[in-house]
């Protein structure tokens, strides 16, 4: 993705070749900033507080923070004290599992003298995997766009409804929901994206639109109820969202807001699509359920934070928008059942959401921790 016509991945090794750059979503539209990270600690609390989000780059993430950690020490147990400490920053994305299973997997056999060379190569891996990996992602979703296409009228804009943020910003290049849409973009296709805001945190409001806007692909910010009535009107063609973990049954778990958007999208016979790497499959879930929703803390309900409007440099502010003393709730997750969803995109081809396409899929996959 371009930032002021600039291409740019979301993490990257500082020039001093072995700490850790990623942009701090947190302050994401108004301002771009870039974090160093340096320690274990530093890569914990990136991921804890969302300085980058989207299971992908969170498992990018923890993968560079155990090799920050190996800087100090090499033992095994140095090694697993990180990978538990990591682990326990954001509990449903399983990518951060994941990641950190291959890691440990690649450099327990290793002498210790060779782990840490090793780690930050297997590393510096995973990102590239990534990238591929949703650039195919796009390459299999756009087909599904080409397919609405035909059914219009030549030129006719195809309107795609996304919710949450699985852009570039969740991955580190072309992201999972977002990919087919730019791939579409790239190969002439008007597309137009429903962008849901996305409460508590807004991450499509500050993220995905950001992202649209720099690569300028038309899209409009909606407040996260009004998908259901947009669908109702037939203005929209095509629903697509990411995923922080799938079961091996199909069901999805996505950002709370996701399960309605996908009832929505059933009543109304509209394609609700869910684009992710294999990564984000977990093999030894076999019901959605059973996924760990995590809680959030109430301010994020409570509390919204922005720039001040008087100005374009304006300052960042937080208020509160809520009655004084009036608690929250704030799962941060919900789960799709998988007879809501059309279809899964990954990188090996758009398969079905049930437990005999995933285990099918399974049977191509190298990489399954």
């Amino acid at each position: 993705m371009r930032i002021n016509g600039i291409e740019k991945q979301t993490i990257w090794l500082n020039e001093d070749g072995w700490s850790v750059d990623i942009i701090d979503q947190t302050v994401l539209p108004h301002k771009f900033v870039v974090v160093n990270l340096k320690t274990l600690d530093d890569a914990a609390y990136a991921i804890k507080a969302m300085l980058v989000r989207g299971a992908p780059l969170i498992g990018a993430t923890a993968a560079y923070g155990l090799c920050l950690a190996l800087k100090n020490d090499v033992s095994d147990d140095a090694m697993s004290k990180a990978c538990d400490y990591l682990n326990e920053q954001r509990p449903t994305a399983v990518n951060l599992r994941w990641a950190l299973s291959v890691m440990t997997n690649h450099l327990s056999p290793l002498p210790k003298e060779a782990r840490l060379e090793a780690a930050y190569k297997k590393a510096a891996e995973i990102v590239a995997d990534d990238i591929e990996t949703c650039r195919l992602i796009g390459v299999h979703g756009l087909e599904l766009i080409k397919d609405i296409a035909a059914k219009k009228s030549p030129g006719e804009t195809i309107n795609i409804l996304t919710h949450c943020n699985a852009g570039w910003l969740a991955t580190t290049q072309w992201g999972t929901a977002t990919s087919p849409i730019y791939h579409a973009a790239k190969a002439g296709i008007p597309v137009h994206v429903w962008v849901d805001e996305t409460r508590p945190r807004n991450q499509g409001a500050s993220l995905t639109a950001y992202e649209l806007g720099h690569e300028e692909i038309p899209h409009t910010i909606i407040v996260d109820n009004a998908g259901g009535h947009l669908m109702q009107h037939g203005k929209v063609d095509l629903c697509i969202v990411g995923t922080d973990r799938t079961a091996a049954n199909g069901d999805v778990c996505n950002k709370i807001g996701t399960y309605l958007k996908a009832l929505a999208a059933h009543d109304n016979n509209i394609p609700f699509y869910v684009a992710l790497p294999s990564t984000t499959i977990d093999w030894t879930l076999n019901n959605g359920f059973d996924i760990p929703i995590e809680e959030r803390g109430q301010e994020e309900v409570l509390q919204m934070t922005g720039r001040l409007s008087s100005s374009e440099k304006g300052e960042m502010v937080t208020i509160d928008i809520a009655a004084s003393g009036s608690p929250a709730a704030n799962p941060a997750f919900d789960v799709t059942p998988a007879k809501y969803v059309s279809g899964l995109i990954t990188e090996k081809g758009v398969v079905e959401a049930n437990s005999s396409a995933l285990a099918e899929l399974k049977t191509e996959l190298k990489n399954v921790a």
